[in-house]
């Protein structure tokens, strides 16, 4: 997967293999243009950028601030697919979800440091393999507010890399 970010793409390595449903599911978006516009709505430095809600995020069309971070898409959500085998490291792409563990819908987050405490509680669905100096660079969010983000940075354009050939 390759998200367009202001200052260039950030190529994200998919792993079906532990996550095949949420894999199939954000394919599925990517290919429907869901993701393009959408907002870093809550962007935690130290932590982690959070993205991925296509109904209130898109800063094009809708963009509602006081409500992003709460919606997904209009598919359905998903059964968790925690791994046991993998770690919540640096430029590990993650599932966000309600208090809800199968709750997982259209939002996820890349890390910018380890994160020990969600190993087994979220679903990995991925790892930045080129362009985390750019994941570096989106904007960070007020701590004091949950990282949540004014006007923030967003995914301008997102693909899948095999669909290109």
């Amino acid at each position: 997967m390759i998200i367009t970010l202001k200052d260039g793409d950030v190529t994200i390595a998919l792993r079906p293999d532990l996550a095949p449903k949420h894999v199939a599911q954000i394919k599925k978006l990517v290919r429907d243009g869901a993701y393009d516009n959408v907002a870093f709505h809550r962007v935690i430095d130290g932590f982690m950028a959070q993205t991925g809600d296509v109904k209130f995020g898109n800063m094009k069309k809708g963009f509602n601030p006081q409500a992003v971070g709460t919606g997904g898409s209009d598919l359905p959500d998903l059964p968790a697919e925690f791994s046991q085998s993998e770690q919540f490291t640096r430029g590990v792409v993650g599932m966000a979800r309600s208090q809800d563990p199968n709750s997982a819908n259209s939002q996820f987050f890349i890390m910018f440091a380890p994160a020990p405490n969600l190993d087994g509680q979220y679903t990995i669905v991925g790892k930045v393999v080129g362009g985390m100096d750019l994941v570096d660079k989106i904007k960070k969010g007020d701590e004091a507010d949950n990282g949540t983000v004014t006007d923030p940075d967003r995914m301008i354009k997102v693909r899948i890399a095999a669909d290109s050939k």
